[in-house]
């Protein structure tokens, strides 16, 4: 299977190709950087792993939650170029949740199966949702590895203090960095970002399941509606927001 992955959700860019059963990664700045450095990062990796866009079986790109500019530059190149592959004949496109890839990339680089992954929201507060990954069961969404992830019906936005952890359970993501003791004290902390490569380990057991789209249909998922705080809200914020130590 040829893949392409994507991901411009956090601060770094990642992109992953898979062809047959080679992976080429690469990762590099992202925020507002990614609209200019990400298509020709691609043609770089592509021309990396000997693949054409006419070779592509699918796109896959980190859907969100995330940054809202780099959700939908990923969302406008994963359809753009998934219109224009294999001579304009077109493949599909699978919207993974950024989320699910934090639970992932914490399960392939700590070894980590029960997961509440957590990303920094902004505007003091963090998308946060749990995942539990089930040994050798036929349920939810699989990754390789010899079991699935079962993930929750929906994600969550919330205050880093208003954030709970089980006992037991590991808290992955970027937050840790912005909100110090103010999320979770007493969980075990692990740092990871959303990765193109676990997007790539993923991706099998979505498209096999369906959930692969059309280019047309591919959109972001949003948690919240509004970009950013008003000069007031933020100065309110301010006025009400605990002292921190130094």
């Amino acid at each position: 299977m040829n893949l392409l992955a994507f991901d411009t959700s956090t601060d770094i860019l990642s992109i992953a190709v898979r062809h047959g059963d080679r992976v080429w990664e690469h990762s590099g700045a992202g925020g507002a950087q990614a609209s200019t450095t990400l298509i020709p990062a691609i043609r770089s990796l592509l021309a990396q792993a000997g693949l054409s866009f006419s070779q592509l079986d699918a796109v896959v790109f980190g859907r969100g939650p995330g940054s809202f500019t780099g959700l939908r530059t990923a969302c406008a190149v994963a359809q753009g170029l998934a219109f224009g592959a294999r001579g304009g004949q077109g493949v599909p496109v699978l919207p993974v949740d950024t989320l699910l890839a934090v639970a992932e990339q914490a399960r392939a680089q700590y070894g980590c199966t029960r997961v509440v992954a957590v990303l920094d929201a902004r505007m003091d507060e963090v998308y946060a949702a749990p995942f539990e990954w089930l040994a050798d069961a036929d349920t939810t969404t699989g990754a390789p590895g010899g079991g699935r992830w079962q993930t929750p019906q929906d994600f969550g936005l919330c205050a880093p203090e208003a954030l709970a952890v089980p006992d037991g359970w590991t808290l992955a993501g970027n937050a840790q960095a912005a909100y110090g003791e103010r999320l979770a004290p007493q969980a075990h902390h692990v740092h990871v970002l959303p990765t193109a490569a676990a997007l790539l380990r993923l991706a099998p057991a979505l498209l096999a399941a369906g959930a692969a789209v059309a280019a047309d249909a591919a959109l972001p998922r949003y948690i919240r509606d509004k970009v950013a705080q008003t000069t007031a809200e933020r100065e309110a914020a301010r006025n009400t927001a605990p002292a921190r130590k130094p």
